[in-house]
């Protein structure tokens, strides 16, 4: 019995070292690069995302406005990428003429003084709308930014000529019609954006994921779910070394508060989804009562491994990006203080 024992805890003891040698992160090489921020929606107004559903209207949800700039709009867009902002995450919406708007919400009602599903409404009414008019961090007391961005929804063609080339994109389709992707291939190419040369990506529904997927095939196209699958599956037999099938040039979606559950993170996992083709995203901490976040304070960048090079959801670029690259902060000294009082408000209430 004790020769048994003992062979038992020799090879258990064996096979510890074995995965702990194989999925040993220290022994592969270090990424070259600096994470790459993405900034969900451009500066925009933040919000609690406890319970948000669908349908919630968060535009009743901020907090005390600290910069005027809205969600969606080339103005947030140019700025995100100012001051860090490596890629730009934008909504897109057809009008009922057949135009592409970048606008989130499936109604107007919610932060514009228009009624009624975006889809039913034409490009020239919608660009008549006061895109800050709904707003309000007090219950409805007071609506700081209505007035401020009248006129403010573009068309996706204006809004896409506010980011530089040098930065990159990610579209967000709000539907499942495969037609939205049609429809958005004829923007770039009217606005002479090549999404591969300048590495745009794409996700959404599975429908018309698939379809830009086919128009080019080439770019990083995902939908959640299937991220989900390729997270997934790797969390139950990464640890072989093995790299699953559903990550084969897909999306590895990874919270602050789970790293700890991914075989061979950071420098390891980072490999094996090279070899794939796959990309990894950095989200803020994964609660039950709330959808996956991006990073909503700058000193959550710390849990962020020094040598990760991939991507990084933020939803507070605003804060976020000035504190990973000090040297593109252009706020003024107001902005900055107004920026740091609304951030201890924040910790406060978390």
């Amino acid at each position: 019995m004790k020769i048994w024992l003992t062979r038992l805890g020799f090879v258990a003891a064996l096979a510890f070292v074995v995965l702990t040698v194989v999925n040993a992160s220290w022994l592969a090489d270090a990424p070259r690069g600096k994470a790459k921020l993405i900034a969900h929606r451009g500066v925009a107004q933040h919000f609690d995302r406890a319970g948000v559903e669908r349908d919630t209207c968060t535009a009743e949800l901020i907090e005390e406005p600290v910069h005027d700039y809205l969600e969606n709009t080339g103005r947030g867009a140019q700025r995100a990428t100012e001051i860090g902002a490596a890629m730009i995450e934008v909504d897109i919406a057809p009008t009922s003429d057949g135009k592409l708007i970048a606008f989130h919400d499936w109604t107007l009602d919610c932060r514009t003084d228009g009624t009624g599903p975006v889809r039913e409404a034409s490009l020239e009414e919608i660009m008549q709308l006061d895109a800050g008019y709904g707003y309000t961090a007090d219950g409805g007391k007071t609506f700081p930014l209505r007035g401020t961005a009248v006129k403010g929804i573009q068309p996706l063609s204006t809004w896409i000529l506010y980011v530089r080339e040098s930065k990159q994109i990610m579209f967000n389709f709000k539907s499942a019609d495969p037609k939205e992707a049609d429809m958005l291939a004829a923007v770039l190419k009217e606005t002479n954006r090549d999404p591969v040369r300048l590495k745009y990506a794409f996700y959404g529904d599975p429908k018309p994921v698939a379809r830009i997927k086919k128009l080019y095939p080439d770019v990083w196209a995902w939908s959640p779910a299937a991220a989900k699958q390729c997270t997934t599956d790797y969390l139950l037999y990464g640890w072989t070394s093995i790299i699953p099938e559903s990550c084969n040039d897909g999306t590895l979606i990874i919270p602050l508060n789970r790293q700890w559950m991914f075989w061979g993170w950071p420098n390891r996992l980072a490999s094996r989804m090279e070899e794939v083709g796959a990309r990894i995203i950095v989200t803020g901490p994964h609660n039950l009562d709330e959808p996956n976040t991006g990073l909503s304070l700058p000193e959550q960048l710390g849990d962020v491994p020094r040598s990760f090079n991939g991507y990084v959801w933020v939803d507070d670029i605003w804060t976020v990006g000035p504190a990973l690259y000090p040297d593109r902060d252009n706020r003024n000294d107001a902005q900055r203080e107004a920026a740091y009082a609304g951030l201890e408000a924040r910790r406060e209430r978390q």
